[in-house]
């Protein structure tokens, strides 16, 4: 813009006045498109400095990571620091130069744009108004006819009038055009020096932070130097060891066993291949390890052991010659057996050796051991300290560190579980986990033949416990399980066997107790008492009527029960389900499934809920645990088309989520909606839940390609578990409330 009016012209408003006025306007227009182009372009690198340097503060986070890789070295560790130092003082100094170019375009160009051109743009209406107004008045004070003096003199005032506006608005006009002119110059010159002034500023401070560096990345190349030199002569020496060691080992045929005599006794270690107890037999290879009168194994090296055999002392080891497979042999105790197989015949010597010469000398140690032992501390004893803290898998040692407060303690602890539920003998090391009580090995070996629909054996100290397997158990124990059980032997006059009983009478009274039930308190007829709250047990769920409005996506929100008197008045079923609700009562939900209750049993005045549904919507682990033990379907729907996994993703159960996961629940399944749970959980934000059902969904996706997947799969899960039983309320949270934490 190179025009500046004269005042004097703009009173005659003359062409050339307009003419000026013409072209003034067109390059103030052309001057604001500029100036707004540049402030989308300096916004443009702003944005661009600021990820630039995100970026870069994230690659100095990660060079650092560097420096903590591996055991410390020193001089790495200087060398990182000093330059990641520099680096951020750079970086600092280039966040001062976004700030103040930031400001510059705010002060000059911005103001300039938003204050300058708007009042331009008010003088500039204003003025053509004017002219607008000068033009009608002059043309009607021409069309006045000379015999209308009257209208004539009124239209000569009007123009006086007119003519008085248009001039101030003119010369205002041509003020602001002239300020304008002045104001464009000093301002971009202003704005020019300032980003100048800034890059110089920072351009200085780099240089400065390198100058300081500058003797020690001299020293720092002469180091690397003399490091490279030491480098290459310790590949030289490595490659040669490595050309002898392959010439060596080239020519044997198998791996030398690892055999040497340890403090704890002789120590023996390699690969096995170990027989699964399972219907398959199928045969997995694991690290065995002879060591402290035990024989354990592991699959990977940060896997936690599992004790085959906890006191070497109470099992034999024979020779399998009738095995289909070659070099195997078998390690036989009271309680199991375990057949291994070596990689050849020498192998298969050396390692029955091994365990032969391991349990002579556990028996010339306990022979040396003078130092007596009370009640409860031989071997069962033993077994129970050494596998519940080694063979128990990270259940065990996430709960309790260093040993203290084992499976086994905490279970026997419960009121009546130090003696076995059905002989009274104590220190039973074995559990039924359905029914809620410890057993000793002669009555377990009974539980196990009524089959798993009665009762499901484990050991408390040879197998894995999840944490809320052992607060259920807990939860139970022997003394409420025999108040159901046991509840008429008193009246009936009934002997309980004791320990020194024979196998024969414990069998009759646990058959009489589990299976035929003699011993339970007889409900009332339940003919007729069902008052419409549920179907009878084994009629199917009931369809939504054709038409019916389908309800809003939630989940199961259990209806007020009637009021009862008599628990006892009610179906098994609708017992089972009462007691699964907030809150839920264990001892009932026995008691229910004791005398009859199917535990799948739907209500059809609940929207086809199941007892596993119930408990689900009271947020009780154990109770879901309990169903899901005594054979509860964790895919069985509501008349909605939602299992449990559904309406714990809905309600934000994110510990009941993990244990349907674990206990396969389908994570297809789509509700009458077209939900899945995956689905759910994105919806409603939480991010634990979706967590967990990623990972599931990848692992599904390893298993159907037939890969093994990621350990980090059952870590995280094993830690949702675990949070689940110690600390629920930690998660009882939505995707919003983490950034609060």
């Amino acid at each position: 813009m190179t025009v500046k009016l004269d005042f004097e012209e703009c009173l005659k408003d003359s062409p050339r006045f307009r003419a000026s006025i013409e072209l003034v306007e067109a390059e103030v227009s052309e001057l604001e498109t500029r100036l707004e182009k540049l402030l989308k372009l300096g916004n443009g690198v702003l944005e661009s400095g600021r990820h630039y340097l995100a970026a870069s503060r994230a690659f100095i986070v990660g060079i650092c990571d560097l420096a903590h890789l591996g055991p410390p070295e020193p001089m790495m560790a200087e060398c990182l620091d000093k330059f990641t130092q520099s680096l951020s003082h750079k970086l600092d100094s280039h966040a001062e130069l976004l700030d103040a170019t930031h400001h510059t375009l705010q002060q000059q160009i911005q103001t300039l744009v938003k204050e300058g051109l708007r009042g331009f743009r008010e003088a500039r209406r204003d003025f053509w108004r004017g002219a607008e107004s000068l033009e009608a008045a002059l043309t009607h004070n021409a069309e006045v006819p000379r015999r209308r003096a009257q209208e004539a003199e009124e239209a000569g005032a009007a123009l006086k009038v007119a003519r008085a506006g248009y001039r101030g608005r003119a010369l205002d006009y041509a003020l602001q055009i002239n300020v304008i002119e002045d104001k464009r110059k000093f301002d971009i010159m202003e704005f020019v020096l300032c980003l100048v002034e800034a890059q110089a500023t920072h351009f200085q401070q780099g240089h400065e932070e390198l100058s300081r560096l500058a003797q020690y990345r001299k020293e720092l190349g002469g180091q690397l130097h003399q490091l490279v030199l030491n480098s290459a002569r310790e590949k030289r020496d490595m490659e040669q060891r490595h050309v002898l060691l392959k010439q060596k080992e080239l020519g044997r045929e198998e791996p030398e066993p690892s055999l040497k005599e340890g403090p704890g006794g002789l120590v023996m270690e390699g690969h096995l291949f170990k027989r699964a107890s399972n219907a398959f037999k199928t045969w997995s290879r694991r690290w065995f390890t002879i060591q402290s009168n035990q024989l354990v194994y592991q699959k990977k090296h940060k896997d936690p052991v599992t004790v085959v055999v906890d006191d070497l002392r109470l099992c034999t080891v024979k020779l399998c010659p009738d095995s289909e497979r070659r070099f195997c042999f078998e390690v036989v105790s009271p309680s199991k057996s375990c057949l291994l197989q070596a990689d050849s015949e020498r192998l298969l010597q050396l390692w029955v050796s091994a365990v032969q010469s391991s349990i002579a000398t556990a028996f010339s140690q306990a022979r040396l051991d003078d130092s007596p032992r009370g009640p409860g501390q031989g071997s069962g004893h033993l077994a129970m300290g050494s596998a519940a803290t080694l063979g128990s898998g990270g259940m065990s040692r996430g709960r309790d560190s260093g040993g203290v407060g084992h499976v086994a303690a905490q279970v026997q602890s419960v009121d009546g579980n130090a003696q076995c539920c059905d002989c009274r003998e104590p220190a039973p090391e074995w559990a039924s986990i359905n029914l809620g009580v410890t057993l000793c090995i002669q009555c377990s070996g009974i539980h196990r033949s009524l089959g798993v629909h009665f009762s499901k054996v484990r050991s408390l100290t040879l197998d894995s416990w999840e944490p809320e397997l052992v607060k259920l158990m807990c939860e139970l124990g022997n003394v409420v399980m025999n108040q159901i059980y046991e509840a008429r032997v008193e009246a009936m006059a009934v002997k309980k066997p004791g320990p020194s009983c024979s196998r024969q009478e414990k069998e009759a009274w646990i058959h009489a107790k589990y299976v035929e039930k003699k011993f339970l308190t007889k409900l009332p007829e339940v003919r007729g008492r069902r008052g419409g709250r549920g179907p009878p047990r084994g009629q199917p769920p009931v369809p939504p009527k054709p038409g019916t409005i389908r309800p809003q996506p939630g989940s199961f929100r259990p209806k007020p029960e009637p009021p009862s008197e008599d628990l006892g008045s009610l179906h098994p079923g609708a017992l089972l389900f009462r007691a699964a609700g907030r809150p839920p009562s264990l001892p009932t939900m026995a008691d229910a499934l004791a005398h009859g209750a199917d535990v799948n049993w739907v209500h059809g005045g609940q929207e086809n809920a199941t007892p596993l549904i119930q408990a689900t919507a009271a947020n009780s682990l154990l109770a879901c645990e309990f169903l899901l033990q005594n054979g509860a379907n964790v895919n069985q729907v509501d008349s909605h088309g939602r299992g449990p996994l559904h309406h714990a993703t809905i309600l934000g159960h994110t510990g009941l989520a993990c244990l349907f996961l674990k206990r396969g629940a389908d994570l297809g399944a789509r509700d009458s909606e077209g939900r899945d749970p995956l689905t759910i959980a994105v919806e409603t934000a939480n991010a634990d839940i979706v967590t967990l059902l990623r990972l599931a969904k990848m692992r599904e996706v390893d298993a159907a390609q037939g890969q093994a997947g990621d350990e980090t799969y059952l870590d995280i899960f094993r830690d949702f578990s675990l949070m689940a039983s110690d600390n629920p309320e930690k998660l009882s949270r939505r995707s919003h409330d983490l950034h609060t934490l």
